[in-house]
Formats: C-alpha cells, structure tokens, sequence
C-alpha cells in the first residue's frame, strides 16, 4: 500500500475520544472564565519564580528532545551504534545473549547522555522547595527506573528482531499489537506493584477515617463507578515533594483512591473533595478506556509511519552507518530516532486531547460534590489556587507552550471557570449529574 494511501486510511480509523459539546450553562461559563485573569494569582515574589521556573521548563523540555534525537543522530553517524554491536556479537555467539547485552549498553549510554539534565531539573526543584528528596534516595529511584526500563525493555527489543527475521515486511503489526497488550497491562498492575516501589501508601481509613466518609458520599453521587473504603489510600508524598494531588489509578481490580499526605495538610477537606471528584470523572466519563483505546491507535499509526521512515533511512543511510539489513542490531538505533521524532510532533495532539478531557473533569467534579461541600464553586476555585501555588504554576503561559506542552488547561482558566460554573442556579442545567 502506497504511504499517502495508508496515511489516509489510519486517520479515519483513528478513534478520537468523544467530547460533549458544551451546554448553554457551560459556554456562559467559559465565556465569563475567558474575561477573568483575577481568579488565580500570585504575590510577586511567587510570580516571579514562576515565570522563571516555566521557562527553565519549556527550555529543559524542548532542549531535552533535541538533545535525543541529536545524539541518536552522532551515534549512528559515528559509527557507535554499530560497534557497540559488534562488542555484542563478539562477547558471544547467542543471539539471545548479543540482544541482553546490546540492549543493556545502549540503555547505559542514553541514562549517561540523559543523566545531567535529570540531574540540572531535580536540583532546580530543590532549590525552588519542590522537591525534598535526597540525593541518595533520587539516585535509588533512577536505579530502580533503569533496572525496570531494561527488564521490560529487553523483552520488547527481543520480539523486535525476532519479528523482523520473522516477518520483514509486517512485524511492525505484531509489535504494535504487543506494546498495546503491555501498555496496558502495566496499567493495571502499576498501583499494584510499581508505585509501591517508590512511595509508601497506607489504608486512609487509618489515619482520615472522616474523610473517607466524605469520599464515599462523593462516590455515591457519581454514576458507574464504585471504591469500597479497603481501596482509598494515603500516600506519603512528603518524603519526596511538597506538591499536592489526589487522584484515582488503575482500572477493575486494581482501581484505588489514593490522597497525598501533603493534600491533607495543606488542603480543606471541601478542597480534597473536589479534587478527588475531577479524577473520578475521568472514570465516570470513559477517559480512561478511550485514552486507552486512543493511545493504541496512535501507537498503530506511529509504529506504521515509523516502519516507512524506518525503511527509507536504512535505505538511505545504511551503508554510511554501517547498518547492512534491518534485523541488524544496530537497527534499534534507527527505530528509536524515527519513534522519538514521531513522539515529539504527537505531542500536541496528545494533549489537545488531554486538555479536552481535563476540562470536562474539572466540570463533573464540581457537579459530583454538590450538596457534600457547602460552596462547590469555591473548593474548586481556591483547590485550583493551593495547588497552582505549591507548584508554582505560571498564572500566563505562553499560548503556543501551553498548546504544546500543557496536558491540562492553564490553571487560571480552571480557577476561573470553577468559580463561574453554577449549573445549580434557576434556569440552568448541570451536564453531568441531575439537577
């Protein structure tokens, strides 16, 4: 099939995840939250560090990407790729051995390549009060990043050139089907077995036995979803960062409710509450299993643009990085520039689509916790101001950084919609819940 062809043809199977348009009550909302800059604000001293901080990020992000698909570029044009091969072919003549150890110097290199600005961003959130973790315990969090990056990646790199000796010219299918299939297992079990290698959690009940109770209400309100109290946790987020969050994570067995201890101790219970009920909409509203079923689609386009990039560059290119046929170890090299350049340009799709879903959150949030907070309206509006505050959210990010990079409305916008949306009022309409 022509690329132009099955270009055409992806895109009209991609499934876009389906947003209500607003209601009256909601676009009234919109239209006064457009006009109001006032509802988020900092003092000086903060705004000023937030400006500051926003840029290192924006420069940190985009730096960082062109620094990968630079030294991904310097490594295959040097040939290093190809002796780092060959330093894996000539320690053995298993194949399966060559893959464990060409994969395990190629990961050791990039955590290298990637180590100094991991390190310049941790230290900024230290010296801004972001972060409070030590130096040994980061370093052990990278440790374990790394030690799970190679167990999990090897895997995929092995299926890889097995299904390209296999099927030269349609493996990218089958490895689609497979990175979908892994996704979303890891998932599943990721509140199960990979958060808690990295922060501690404890039944809430035994520290916040209220507040569950006010959970529950808040769940009782909501439809299609259920969180018995053995499933809300605490996290004990303090050991590492001062921001807050509460969020709801993983899907059917492993579902739970989890609060940051730092949310409790900075947060109003109402403003808790509402926190908690913008992460229940997403379940409530299907944003997990259609981001799911979006995040497979757009690997099934990535992995099929890939494979024609992927192609073109071996025949292109091959000989000068010494990279013969695609089943070539080296190869992996090739892959991971197409992909990462993929990845970069998605960016904005992804998060345009983020942002529509984050929104129509923030709206059944403070739907769902009507009648359980006395002010909706204002746990989310002053929920929306303590969490910009804490982490010193920018109250007027650039509009092409924000289009590009922000995955959730500007927190102003937010702020100021909360405190707008009244659907409760005679003669308007909630969107999600009955009046």
């Amino acid at each position: 099939m022509h690329l132009r062809t099955l270009l055409l043809v992806l895109i009209t199977l991609l499934p876009m995840p389906v947003h209500a348009a607003p209601t009256p009550t909601e676009a009234a909302a919109i239209a006064v939250a457009n006009q109001n800059h006032t509802a988020y604000t900092l003092p000086l001293a903060k705004l000023a560090i937030a400006q500051h901080l926003h840029s290192i990020g924006v420069i940190t992000h985009f730096g960082g990407e062109i620094w990968t698909i630079l030294t991904l570029v310097l490594i295959l044009q040097f040939g290093i790729a190809t002796r780092i091969r060959n330093i894996a072919v000539n320690l053995s003549k298993n194949r399966w051995t060559q893959g464990y150890i060409f994969f395990g110097l190629a990961l050791v290199l990039y955590t290298l390549l990637s180590l100094p600005l991991d390190i310049y961003s941790q230290h900024i959130e230290r010296v801004y009060g972001l972060s409070v973790q030590s130096w040994p315990s980061w370093l052990f969090d990278q440790a374990k990043i790394l030690g799970m990056t190679y167990f999990g990646g090897v895997f995929l790199v092995m299926l890889l050139f097995w299904l390209i000796r296999k099927f030269p010219r349609t493996w990218w299918i089958p490895l689609w089907a497979a990175v979908s299939a892994l996704a979303i297992f890891i998932f599943f079990l990721s509140p199960i077995l990979i958060d808690p290698l990295f922060n501690t959690f404890e039944p809430l009940a035994n520290t916040n036995p209220q507040l569950v109770q006010q959970l529950e209400q808040v769940v009782a309100r909501g439809d299609g979803i259920q969180i018995p109290p053995e499933r809300m946790f605490l996290m004990k987020a303090s050991d590492k960062t001062t921001t807050l969050n509460a969020y709801v994570t993983g899907f059917g067995a492993s579902k739970r409710v989890v609060v940051w201890d730092t949310s409790i101790a900075k947060c109003t219970p109402d403003q808790i509450l509402f926190i908690f009920g913008h992460e229940m909409g997403h379940y409530v509203l299907g944003h997990i299993l259609s981001g799911m079923a979006f995040t497979v689609a757009l690997l099934f386009v990535a992995f099929a643009l890939g494979f024609y990039a992927f192609q073109f560059l071996l025949a292109r290119f091959g000989k000068r990085w010494r990279i013969p046929t695609q089943d070539h170890w080296a190869a992996l090299y090739v892959f991971a520039l197409v992909l990462t350049v993929l990845s970069f340009f998605a960016e904005p799709i992804a998060n345009t689509i983020s942002r529509a879903q984050e929104h129509a959150a923030d709206v059944y949030g403070e739907e769902v916790v009507h009648t359980v907070v006395p002010n909706p309206q204002l746990a989310g509006q002053s929920a929306f101001q303590i969490l910009g505050e804490n982490s010193f959210s920018d109250p007027e990010p650039h509009p092409f950084t924000a289009f590009w990079l922000g995955s959730h409305p500007p927190t102003w916008f937010r702020a100021a919609f909360a405190q707008a949306y009244n659907p409760w009022l005679p003669g308007n309409q909630p969107k999600y819940l009955k009046k």
